[in-house]
């Protein structure tokens, strides 16, 4: 089964008058029609105009266009802060790649991140570095001392392109700017399928690398255009996810696509105003801070979201009217108790690296069926509607086949959202995109409407005695039975000499005894063969999570591997 997006009813933003060239473009634009709105605020105590973000971000940008060489790609290490958006901005201005660094998985992590991007620049804060324990080898920019440092010519410079001069004469002097700039796409290992080689447009280039979060596997550079992210944006506006007048509360690092795009390029691009935190985990100061600027929208992983209201209670998030979820599977659970701790209901999509994020989205309005129904834009237990513009089709897990609306399968993506590639890795670009289709590895299904709903990844499903189980289907339930949140459960894959494989449950914050659960799951509908033992729940302080806010997948199985072995027992 395909599906194309239905027709979406507008918000009241109005159309803007202009073609996005890039995404740096689009903040011009919004910079030019209103200077004097609040844009980025930070728990650092920073506060800024969109006209005094654009006047720091081209002055740091006219600092390093003296210093930088011609590596196309600029790192920044930096938490989410109003200096780690000036420092996006300024690289975008350059033409330059942005690589937002992982600074959570060490100094081996973040050294193979510098030479798969052959990075020669990271601008970082000092402060910051300090604080991480991290010496990345190429050279450091401070950009608290790239902006002490800039001379009353450089100030005046910037302040004269930021007021006076036409974005037609911008266009030579700030390559971000201009259709004329190119880069080559073999500099990122990439073919011109696409478009041409250099890009036909500056929408079609590289505008940064998200390296995924290898939470199974490897991380990869995933090379996102201008394109692709503007894509996610137009969408965002024409379903109005994040709507007019938002104040967007933003935790999550630029490092995830999800951070980056929906806290940092959507926002700013569409006019609104953020409030960032560096520490997505810091709970009560995040409260403190939803409560200080009466927030608007949070955007986080449901993982997130429980721990914010475990810690902070619903109090400091009475003005959130709009939470995006998204970067983990939100369980039926949780959504009923968000919804009734926050009397709104929580709006879940899905997406990927690959994806710029965004495939499907839940949407806050009333959408048009093709046949001309007229439904609501959220449907709980799916993770919404494709967004404007893409694709969806179900294969089979072979994918050889379409199946049929409501059956299970592989999920299939095409749209403008779609990566360039793999960086420096065609083989993997061409086994994961054939034909423009995008395979993402999840699994799910397409309802007659077109919701899509996520059952699983592949590696989320165990083979045992013949027969697939998923481990999502299995922790909905015993989260049922025992009154538990996303982020306290966990079920995975363990070896069985008899089976194959077993199922273990790695868990956290339950009262009730792994035997008492296993009795209550013998009594509800689960086959027999989808039960995990007793034994084979292994109890832990808490579940390990990632700096992006997901479930360390990797780190919970060793967890479940490394438990001493023991004979497996008949349920």
């Amino acid at each position: 089964m395909t599906i194309k997006l239905p027709q979406h009813q507008l918000p009241s933003r109005p159309q803007l008058p202009y073609q996005w060239r890039s995404l740096p473009h689009a903040f011009l634009h919004q910079a030019r029609m209103q200077p004097h709105a609040l844009a980025v605020c930070d728990s650092l105590g920073a506060r800024l105009t969109y006209e005094q973000l654009l006047i720091k971000s081209l002055a740091l940008a006219n600092l390093l266009a003296t210093s930088l060489n011609s590596s196309p790609c600029v790192g920044i290490l930096l938490p989410p802060s109003a200096g780690a958006v000036i420092a996006n901005l300024a690289t975008a201005f350059l033409g330059r790649v942005s690589v937002n660094l992982n600074c959570a998985n060490g100094q081996k992590s973040l050294d193979a991140y510098v030479s798969k991007c052959g990075l020669k620049h990271i601008i970082t804060a000092k402060a910051f570095l300090k604080r991480v324990n991290l010496e990345p080898k190429c050279d450091l920019i401070f950009i608290e001392s790239a902006q002490e440092d800039a001379d009353l010519l450089t100030k005046i410079k910037s302040w004269a392109e930021a007021e006076f001069i036409p974005e037609s004469l911008l266009g030579p002097l700030m390559p971000g700017l201009s259709s004329r700039h190119r880069i080559s796409l073999s500099d990122f290992g990439l073919t011109a399928g696409k478009g041409s080689n250099p890009p036909s447009s500056k929408i079609d280039e590289p505008a940064t690398i998200i390296f995924t979060a290898g939470s199974t596997s490897d991380p990869k550079g995933v090379v996102l255009s201008h394109g692709n992210i503007l894509s996610n944006i137009n969408a965002i506006r024409a379903q109005g996810q994040i709507k007019p007048g938002e104040i967007v509360l933003g935790v999550i690092p630029f490092f995830h696509s999800f951070g980056l795009t929906m806290t940092l390029w959507a926002p700013l691009c569409l006019g609104e105003t953020v409030v960032f935190h560096y520490d997505p985990f810091d709970a009560r100061r995040i409260g403190e801070l939803a409560e200080l600027f009466k927030a608007t929208c949070l955007i986080c992983t449901p993982t997130m979201i429980g721990n914010y209201i475990r810690r902070c209670g619903p109090e400091p998030f009475g003005t959130i009217r709009n939470c995006i979820l998204g970067g983990e599977k939100l369980k039926r659970q949780q959504m009923l108790s968000l919804k009734e701790h926050l009397s709104i209901t929580p709006v879940e999509g899905y997406g990927l690296a690959e994806t710029a994020p965004v495939v499907a989205c839940n949407v806050p309005n009333h959408v048009t069926l093709p046949d001309g129904r007229i439904i609501e834009g959220t449907k709980v237990g799916t993770v919404g509607l494709p967004v404007p513009g893409t694709q969806v089709r179900i294969v089979d897990q072979d994918g050889k086949g379409l199946v049929p609306a409501g059956s299970r399968g592989l999920i299939q993506v095409k749209g403008p959202q779609v990566m360039l590639g793999y960086l420096n890795q065609p083989a993997e670009t061409a086994r994961a995109v054939k034909d423009g289709w995008f395979n993402t590895g999840d699994i799910g299904f397409l309802d007659e409407e077109g919701f899509l709903t996520i059952t699983g990844r592949m590696s989320q499903f165990s083979k045992i005695a013949g027969e697939m189980v998923s481990h999502m289907a299995v922790e909905e339930e015993i989260l049922r039975i025992a009154g538990l949140c996303a982020g306290d459960i966990f079920v995975t894959a363990i070896p069985d000499d008899g089976r194959g494989e077993r199922l273990a449950v790695i868990y956290c914050n339950v009262d009730r005894t792994p035997e008492e659960i296993v009795g209550e799951l013998k009594k509800s509908d689960m086959p027999k063969l989808w039960i995990p033992n007793a034994h084979d729940f292994i109890k832990v302080p808490a579940l390990p999570v990632m700096p992006n806010g997901k479930l360390n997948l990797c780190k919970l199985k060793e967890i479940a591997r490394d438990r001493p072995n023991s004979e497996s027992q008949l349920n």
